[in-house]
């Protein structure tokens, strides 16, 4: 009876752990929402979507985006990752999708959304994919790919404007 007791407390310590732990994870690894906003007259013809996860990269990389387009005659859209299913690819000229790798996929609604374009419209999305090793990307995707380092943001927006640039202006 004693070895059946020490057991279960042996195997609700580690269950405890492992929650603790992958509580920690998600905490510490986890992106935040990324607040919507938009720039400029919604009447302008050319049109730039960013679709993004909150995360001081992500929204350092954003800003400089925008900062870029902002006295083009471009209007832009900044949303969280989340709202993909609202968007219609045939209202913009571009889009910006960035986001992380979570637990060794992509983001459902980012898989969801790219799995159900069709090549004219892969065409005329610049996506830039964070992970640990900044190495991973979904299959079949031309995305940019790194590591969230505050230091790149400026090589990485200098290769996402060298895409858009042809499909906005």
């Amino acid at each position: 009876m004693k070895a059946l007791k020490k057991i279960a407390r042996t195997l609700l310590f580690l269950v405890v752990v492992i929650f603790l732990i992958g509580l920690w994870y998600k905490t510490r690894f986890s992106m935040d929402v990324a607040a919507e906003r938009t720039i400029n007259d919604p009447s302008l013809s050319r049109k730039l979507v960013i679709a993004t996860q909150g995360s001081r990269f992500k929204d350092q990389v954003t800003k400089t985006i925008v900062d870029h387009y902002a006295s083009d005659s471009v209007f832009i859209r900044v949303l969280d990752v989340s709202k993909l299913p609202e968007i219609d690819m045939e209202e913009y000229e571009a889009m910006v999708l960035m986001h992380t790798w979570e637990n060794w996929k992509p983001p459902i609604p980012v898989k969801t959304f790219m799995d159900n374009l069709d090549e004219k419209e892969q065409k005329k999305i610049v996506v830039l994919t964070t992970s640990g090793n900044g190495k991973y990307k979904m299959e079949n995707v031309d995305a940019i790919t790194g590591e969230s380092d505050l230091e790149q943001v400026p090589e990485f927006t200098k290769e996402i404007l060298a895409q858009l640039d042809p499909l906005l202006l």
